[in-house]
């Protein structure tokens, strides 16, 4: 063998290696894309799946929103009823506060007027018996002359 067929098995060789490697390679990408190509089926059908069980929750969603709204709106309704109640009542808490503040007033006055009574009602009586004891003297004297 000459160096040139040397040379030209060599690089047959070499050709026949790289064909070899890439026939290997695309085997493997063969079955690299089998894989992905189940993987995209797999997905695609749970998507499916996924896709028609979520139209029903949609619905049933948006129709407990609609339900929330309309119970909010109620809950608004009755709570704009009742806040005059409220105030009313916080009315009515203030008019018995005043009232107990008169109360206290007119008892403090009545025990000071009781108690200025008193006084006078001992004056009187004093003042009766001095009247009465002036009597009785003035009456023991004209009796007595």
């Amino acid at each position: 063998m000459s160096g040139a067929e040397v040379a030209g098995v060599i690089a047959a060789v070499a050709f026949l290696i790289i064909a070899l490697a890439v026939a290997i390679i695309a085997i493997r990408l063969s079955g690299v894309t089998k894989e992905i190509k189940q993987t995209v089926t797999e997905v695609n059908h749970t998507l499916d799946t996924v896709n028609g069980e979520i139209k029903p929750l949609t619905n049933e969603i948006e129709a407990l929103l609609t339900k929330s709204n309309v119970l909010l709106n109620d809950v608004n309704g009755k709570v704009a009823a009742i806040d005059p109640v409220f105030t009313a009542i916080g009315e009515l808490g203030e008019s018995v506060s005043d009232l107990n503040t008169s109360t206290r007033n007119l008892a403090e006055k009545v025990t000071s007027g009781a108690k200025s009574g008193a006084k006078v009602t001992v004056a009187a009586k004093v003042g009766q018996k001095a009247m009465s004891m002036f009597t009785k003297n003035k009456d023991t004297e004209t009796k007595t002359h």
